[in-house]
């Protein structure tokens, strides 16, 4: 079993990658089975799935495992769903001694994550990633959250898992398009970390039915280990991580949160950087064309008109505004990523050209 280490001190934690790994968590998790309560907190569709399996090889291994479902989409990342869930562990007589297993994508992962950390002020969990997107990027690294209003994973916290378990089998269950839509967060590790695996997934995309989705796995969740693991709390590095982000949390919000899969509208976004960052005279055009034309590969959306002047407003209610300045990420070279805290309203707005 390949194992990936995400080193923060006592809060250290390993990222497991294997096919079939789905079967084997009862016997990965034995040592932390002490009589506790266990609860798989995940949607109906995916308890049909994968969850009442592995609930009874949990029980049949002898932990004390119930389950809680979310809606299907963003509409669970809410205030009342948040609410909803709290209620149902208390009910189920969970108490400080409870462990979470998140079984989802990213949506699943963000709101079990901030249960796990407020429930009595703080429970173990685990995250078990269902979908590429979630594989690679949500899954790790401890960002939890919930949307409101105004944005998306505006409360929220930094709570880190006991581990990740990915098993890159059950992206054979999802529609193609949804795992296309994660490919946009793997293309994002090559473009701000490795140039070199980024003309790999260009190369793989050429024929994606033979893609190799447990490298590419690999090597996304080493990138994120070591930038998480070298900066946790977002201070300076890890806002690398957010390449394509801006922009991309922007569209989801104009559009409507469930209109475009998140993976898409960072492949969207990151084209929109890309193209910022070569209007700035960082990023040389040939390099940014590359970009654009490995994002191209993927089967995206077509936008309908997006108001400019919305998307800016969307910008400026974004996490990554520090003191009235947006740190916007942007690309030096191909596999190497930058902040600019300079970047025109103008320029943010004008960058749409790239994708409409």
């Amino acid at each position: 079993m390949k194992t990936i280490q995400v080193k923060l001190g006592e809060r250290s934690y390993p990222i497991y990658v294997e096919s079939g790994l789905l079967n084997k968590i009862p016997s990965i998790l034995s040592d932390q089975n002490d009589g506790q309560r266990w609860i798989i907190i995940s949607q109906y569709n995916l308890m049909e799935l994968l969850g009442f399996e592995l609930q009874a090889d949990l029980k049949n291994a002898g932990f004390d495992c119930d389950f809680i479902t979310l809606p299907v989409g963003e509409a669970a990342k809410s205030l009342n769903e948040f609410s909803r869930v709290i209620s149902q562990m208390i009910e189920m007589r969970c108490d400080r001694s409870t462990t979470i297993l998140a079984l989802g994508g990213g949506v699943v992962g963000d709101v079990a994550g901030f249960v796990a950390s407020s429930f009595m002020r703080g429970i173990e969990y685990y995250q078990i990633p269902t979908t590429l997107l979630a594989m690679v990027d949500s899954s790790i690294g401890g960002k939890t959250g919930i949307n409101i209003t105004e944005g998306k994973n505006l409360v929220g916290s930094i709570y880190q898992p006991l581990g990740v378990l990915v098993d890159p089998v059950i992206l054979d269950s999802l529609p193609q398009e949804e795992v296309i839509a994660g490919l946009g967060e793997v293309i994002k590790y090559g473009a701000i970390r490795d140039a070199h695996f980024l003309n790999n997934i260009s190369s793989w995309l050429n024929n994606i039915d033979s893609f190799p989705f447990e490298k590419a796995v690999m090597r996304s969740c080493a990138i994120k280990a070591e930038i998480v693991s070298l900066d946790e709390r977002e201070g300076g590095l890890r806002r690398l991580l957010n390449f394509g982000h801006t922009i991309g949390h922007a569209i989801e919000a104009h559009l409507g949160y469930g209109k475009i899969r998140h993976g898409e509208a960072v492949a969207l976004g990151m084209k929109c950087a890309g193209w910022v960052s070569e209007q700035l005279g960082i990023l040389k055009n040939d390099e940014n064309q590359l970009l654009s034309d490995i994002i191209n590969k993927l089967t995206l959306p077509i936008l309908p008109f997006m108001d400019p002047n919305t998307i800016l407003s969307f910008v400026k209610k974004d996490k990554k505004i520090r003191s009235g300045v947006l740190h916007f990420v942007v690309l030096d070279e191909l596999g190497k990523g930058n902040t600019c805290d300079t970047v025109p309203d103008e320029m943010i707005m004008n960058s749409l050209k790239a994708i409409q």
